[in-house]
């Protein structure tokens, strides 16, 4: 590979711009998965959704999408899609209470919820090996099918529904007395109910259930209420702190914390005991436990065996590992592998798929056809270029007289999956599957009528909307989870793909279609840790070094504006700028004031935006729909979302609707661009990773420019490797499945 001459810094002129777009490929710091800016990154995906502990003005808050229509319409997707958790989770606490029992707040536990509690006192501490405590597994049931959901027309974008104004007038009053802000009102008015003002009254500490809220703050409330009645080691406090550890971990993707490091937080607040307020949050069902260690079974077997070696048997062995999980995210981790279990048991096995294999397009695409013809649930992998396979896949199904259909993350993937079917109508976004508003709709039993559906940008699904989704499907269905492993990963909680890669819990189909062209071979090296300088005749790739932040916003104008179109002939609006996070001199919100200054001058006349503006919609948590302003009225802002109207009501726009010229990677994540600039600037050091390098620079299709000013940073952390980012609890859970079928 011969390395390019350093590209010159693009100027106005035509002839620097000639020398300005051809560079060198150097390596570039790689943005972490889930660390794109520390607090303004985590919470930015998961916009709104729980209590966002820093930079909670930083995050994009989930709104509701589609056209405005009058109450009486059709559900929103953003509605449906609640809906339906909702329905989730009363399906799942109900089997549990089947199971376990109800659990009386701040009654002792008996049964099983007792053991859990005297793993927690007497597991890590040796004094007893953690089989003692725990029962066998219950036996797992199939969930029923979900109720039907209607299939809607155009979507129209419903405000929720909010608190009552007696309600919101009632916490006012509480606020007031405890010095609290009453902006906060009616967030906390829907967060806690109709009876939030007797809620908080009684426990001031709950306030940390409303976003943006922090334990600082909600201490302050608490003594203005309370006096001299309150202290750091208040049974209310700390359960409270319990539930705000996990809430906040939940932004950063983890669907659990080992025991230890909520002991440790909660001594960092001031908890003199730590211990004992575990333990007290575990009663009062503000958490749960788990145990993450070998099978009780064969701890029991070994004891018996021999018994006189138990404590040195004990000695050898690492105590097991206990987990605290909130509810939501635990059910849905156990609800969804019982439901890929049951979509390996209850598929024909050897379907005769054998003429469709080797009339797929590639040696790839056969390979994934033949798995797929052989099991319920299979594991694809690859980069973009391997999009084609699946696409294959559902061409060959369909051809065989089967219901298949392929969902991806963002509109541009469907859009991109359309091109590559026979009948285009084949390829929905999952959130559009879900909600009814794309693909087929449900049979009489209330499941997706599908035979075959293939999941394209798999890294993407958090473990709620996955649970829901493998719910909803049909006995008998194939599920094929595709998608890149490098990328970043999912929004929401959860790290699904990577969890069943990791669980080997299906066949794995490794694509062997490489991603072409000098950007495809950037990317493939920075997905195994080097950072490769590549030759790009045609000016694919180009290094443009900076000094500072506010030369990195200049070029980066300059390249979307004048280099790019001039001399690699995208056009400003089909080029993407992707940077580290949304805060900081050369962030998101930096870079989208200086490019409408340049692109789409104007007052900002509608709430900060002018007809012409470059969008974002935020119509749920973890999703991002590119568009165009419109116009306004009392309806609302009025977007073009890839040839889809969309109105936004007005109390809506401040907190679903940003500026879209700059995004973060995450937002990018499932997207993909003509042109792509990726800057760096000097502060963005510690939010890179290799999986956000490996994200940002793949979003270019033909060109991509990297604004430089982190030096060797970018090639440190290219060369790190990936590492678990994440305490998820799937993969043990499917391994288990595994060892109990096997």
């Amino acid at each position: 590979m011969t390395a390019l001459p350093r590209g010159e810094s693009p100027g106005p002129s035509a002839a620097a711009d000639d020398t300005d777009v051809v560079g060198s490929a150097a390596a570039i710091p790689d943005p972490s998965a889930e660390d794109v800016g520390a607090d303004e990154s985590e919470a930015e995906e998961t916009e709104g959704t729980a209590a966002a502990p820093e930079g909670a003005d930083e995050t994009d808050a989930a709104a509701t999408d589609a056209d405005t229509a009058p109450a009486a319409a059709v559900l929103s997707e953003a509605e449906a899609e609640l809906a339906a958790q909702r329905e989730l989770r009363e399906r799942i606490e109900k089997r549990k209470a089947e199971k376990e029992g109800p659990i009386v707040a701040g009654a002792k536990l008996s049964g099983q919820a007792a053991d859990l509690l005297a793993a927690v006192r007497a597991v890590e501490s040796g004094e007893k090996p953690g089989a003692a405590f725990f029962d066998s597994p219950a036996p797992r049931r199939t969930a029923p099918a979900p109720a039907p959901v209607r299939p809607r027309e155009p979507e129209p974008v419903f405000a929720p529904q909010g608190a009552s104004p007696e309600a919101v007038a009632a916490v006012t009053a509480v606020l007031a007395e405890g010095g609290a802000p009453e902006t906060l009102a009616g967030p906390a008015a829907e967060t806690l109910g109709a009876q939030a003002a007797d809620v908080l009254r009684a426990d001031p500490w709950q306030l940390l259930a409303v976003p943006t809220v922090r334990p600082e703050q909600a201490d302050g409330f608490a003594r203005a209420l309370l006096g001299a009645g309150c202290g750091p080691d208040d049974e209310r406090r700390t359960a409270a702190l319990v539930g705000w550890l996990l809430e906040r971990a939940a932004l950063q993707g983890h669907t659990a914390l080992d025991a230890s490091a909520v002991r440790a937080a909660l001594a960092e607040r001031a908890v003199t005991d730590p211990e004992t307020a575990v333990q007290h949050a575990v009663a009062e069902g503000v958490v749960l436990v788990f145990q993450d260690g070998p099978d009780d079974q064969e701890q029991e077997a070994d004891r018996d065996a021999e018994p006189g070696d138990e404590a040195a048997d004990r000695a050898g062995q690492e105590p097991p590992q206990v987990l605290l999980g909130l509810d939501r995210y635990a059910l849905a981790e156990e609800s969804l592998a019982d439901g890929l279990a049951r979509l390996v048991n209850a598929c024909e096995k050897d379907a005769d798929w054998s003429e469709a294999a080797p009339a797929a397009g590639s040696p790839s695409a056969g390979e994934l056809i033949r798995a797929v013809a052989a099991g319920g649930l299979v594991a694809h992998t690859g980069g973009d270029a391997a999009r084609a396979e699946p696409a294959a896949l559902i061409v060959a199904a369909r051809a065989l007289g089967l219901r298949a259909l392929g969902a991806t993350h963002s509109v541009d993937g469907r859009r991109r999956l359309a091109e590559a079917l026979d009948e285009p109508s084949a390829a929905v976004t999952l959130a559009g599957l879900l909600s009814g508003a794309e693909g087929p709709g449900r049979d009489a039993d209330g499941a997706i009528a599908v035979d075959l559906l293939v999941v394209l940008d798999a890294p993407q699904l958090d473990v709620e909307t996955a649970a829901i989704l493998v719910e909803s499907l049909p006995d008998g269905a194939r599920l094929v989870l595709s998608g890149d492993p490098g990328v970043l990963g999912s929004a929401g909680a959860g790290r699904v793909f990577a969890d069943v890669l990791a669980a080997r819990a299906c066949p794995q189909v490794v694509s062997r279609t490489p991603d072409p062209g000098p950007i495809g071979e950037l990317v493939s090296g920075i997905g195994i840790g080097e950072l490769n300088q590549v030759a790009a005749p045609g000016k694919e790739v180009v290094i443009v070094p900076v000094q500072d932040a506010g030369e990195a916003v200049h070029r980066t104008v300059q390249l979307v504006a004048d280099s790019v179109p001039r001399a690699i002939g995208v056009p400003s609006a089909d080029t993407q700028v992707i940077t580290v996070g949304h805060g900081g001199s050369a962030g998101t919100r930096a870079l989208n004031a200086a490019l409408k200054q340049r692109l789409n001058p104007g007052p900002g006349r509608f709430g900060g935006f002018d007809p012409g503006d470059r969008v974002v919609h935020i119509p749920t948590p973890g999703r991002t729909v590119p568009g165009t302003v419109v116009s306004a009225d009392a309806e609302g802002l009025h977007l073009d979302c890839a040839g889809t109207p969309v109105v936004v009501p007005q109390e809506r726009v401040a907190s679903s609707v940003r500026h879209g010229w700059a995004l973060s990677a995450h937002q990018a994540a499932g997207m993909r661009w003509p042109a792509v600039v990726v800057v760096l600037p000097g502060d963005a050091a510690q939010g890179l990773s290799r999986a956000w390098v490996y994200t940002a620079f793949s979003r270019g299709e033909r060109h991509l420019s990297v604004v430089h000013g982190v030096d060797q940073a970018l090639s440190r952390a290219v060369a790190l490797p990936p590492s678990q980012d994440r305490t998820t609890r799937l993969r043990a859970l499917l391994e288990a499945q595994q060892t109990v079928t096997s």
